[in-house]
């Protein structure tokens, strides 16, 4: 499997010292969250988004694309009836994918839960059409950039908008646009109902992406989560893609979320048989 590091780990940590770190105890790719580029990722230079990859890839890394594509943000919103607010976002999200493909990612994970939660009385349906809207006009982008759209069902902790993998799917059916897939998170599919590793065998067709961590906040294996059956999951669906760390509590320490969400991924993958 190959492993990645969302990067909002490395804020305030001086220079590139994160990123080696992370090199030095086997990440070999890098997950870029936009607002950690500035406050206004689409202006930056793309010299020095390839310069950014150029030194990343110095260290034995790659960028594999961006997620948080809407965090810290204003103005736009995947869901909301305002159709002027939906081709705001749809014309941002398209300055994103120039930006992911600028750095050489191939895909970008949908999530960003404030800038698609809906308020009654609008309608999970009705939320999802409005989304729809806003992707579809995303795909002759992601084709030309070869990049692809990950949506990402999130916990009702987070929102209300794609509580579920099944929910995601039902967008990404009506899309039907092989750049457009499917992001699993371990955090968020501890509120499923079902097991992690169950809810990743029956979205096995669509998953491209996945995140590893805890309900906790943390990195896997810093918490409650045995992750061993989900590994086995991944093993058995000879996923392939990118097994990217994300978390949210950063108060153990950078290097210690580091070397202990590598050593239990490391160990897990391992046993999956």
């Amino acid at each position: 499997m190959k492993y990645a590091i969302c990067n909002e780990l490395f804020e305030g940590v001086p220079g590139l010292e994160g990123y080696r770190l992370a090199a030095e105890l086997g990440y070999t790719g890098v997950e870029i969250a936009p607002f950690t580029l500035g406050p206004k990722p689409l202006e930056v230079a793309p010299e020095r988004c390839r310069e950014f990859a150029k030194v990343l890839a110095g260290m034995g890394m790659e960028v594999i694309g961006l997620h948080w594509l809407l965090a810290k943000t204003d103005g736009f919103h995947l869901t909301t009836d305002d159709e002027s607010v939906r081709n705001r976002t749809a014309e941002y999200l398209h300055g994103l994918v120039g930006l992911c493909a600028e750095m050489g990612g191939k895909v970008m994970v949908l999530g960003s839960p404030n800038q698609r939660n809906f308020l009654p009385p609008m309608t999970h349906d009705q939320a999802a059409a409005n989304a729809i809207r806003v992707i579809e006009q995303l795909v002759p982008s992601l084709e030309k950039a070869n990049v692809r759209l990950a949506i990402e069902p999130l916990g009702p902790g987070e929102g209300n908008f794609l509580n579920h993998a099944s929910q995601a799917r039902t967008i990404i059916e009506a899309i039907a646009s092989p750049w457009v897939q499917l992001h699993l998170d371990v955090k968020a599919m501890s509120t499923e109902g079902v097991p992690i590793e169950q809810v990743i065998r029956e979205n096995a067709d669509l998953m491209v992406h996945f995140h590893a961590n805890d309900p906790n906040l943390l990195g896997p294996g810093m918490g409650a989560v045995d992750q061993q059956p989900i590994f086995q999951a991944l093993h058995d669906i000879d996923y392939r893609g990118w097994v990217s760390v994300e978390v949210f509590d950063y108060s153990p320490g950078v290097e210690t979320i580091l070397r202990r969400s590598m050593e239990t991924m490391t160990r897990c993958a391992a046993n999956a048989k």
